[in-house]
């Protein structure tokens, strides 16, 4: 976590009001999370998270399209997309990326959701993109995604084929099945990820 902080963060010193209430509000946040819920009641308690703790009011948070959420740079609709979230439930294992593989459902919808905002939404102002199932969490920064994803010419024109219904099917298992995941696995470059357990 230290080595991928701004060094300018590292200078800023949270007060004790901002400490008092995240301890509070991560405390809400792990006494709510019921792993026989569903994927939505567990983005909602994600979102309440943030919302009570540091975006309230300045920026807006909400679901966007088929994004399983997302914090907009300022406080409504009209401003653009910041953050892009995948929320996976807490005991959905099978779907996560783990520490040393990325390989997972997660990050294929997450970068069909970054394609989305990118492409067909023309938005230059991502920032960062996660994954988490509360407890785990995987930061990326939108450089790499930039790079490495809205870079790649053959992936751009097979997402553009898909989202116009140009391909064998336009179902999104068909996207991450077909298109994502041999891309991902085709990637021969690092993509840098900061990743950390809240446990």
């Amino acid at each position: 976590i230290r080595k991928s902080i701004n060094k300018a963060f590292l200078k800023v010193k949270p007060n004790r009001t901002q400490i008092e209430t995240f301890k509070k509000n991560i405390v809400t946040l792990f006494d709510r999370i019921d792993e026989s819920e569903s994927e939505e009641f567990h983005k909602n308690i994600i979102s309440e998270f943030f919302k009570n703790t540091y975006y309230t009011p300045g920026h807006y948070i909400n679901t966007r399209g088929r994004a399983d959420l997302v914090i907009h740079s300022g406080k409504d609709t009209s401003t653009p997309v910041g953050v892009l979230f995948e929320v996976k439930k807490p005991g959905n294992r099978s779907e996560m990326p783990s520490a040393d593989n990325l390989k997972s459902k997660a990050f294929y919808e997450l970068i069909l959701y970054y394609l989305r905002e990118r492409l067909i939404g023309k938005n230059i102002s991502i920032k960062y993109l996660v994954i988490t199932n509360i407890y785990e969490w995987f930061i990326f920064s939108s450089a790499d995604f930039e790079r490495i994803i809205a870079g790649n010419t053959k992936l751009v024109e097979q997402f553009t084929d898909f989202e116009n219904s140009r391909l064998a099917d336009s179902t999104t298992d068909f996207f991450y099945k077909n298109i994502a995941r041999p891309f991902v696995n085709e990637i021969d470059t690092e993509i840098c990820v900061t990743h950390f357990d809240i446990r």
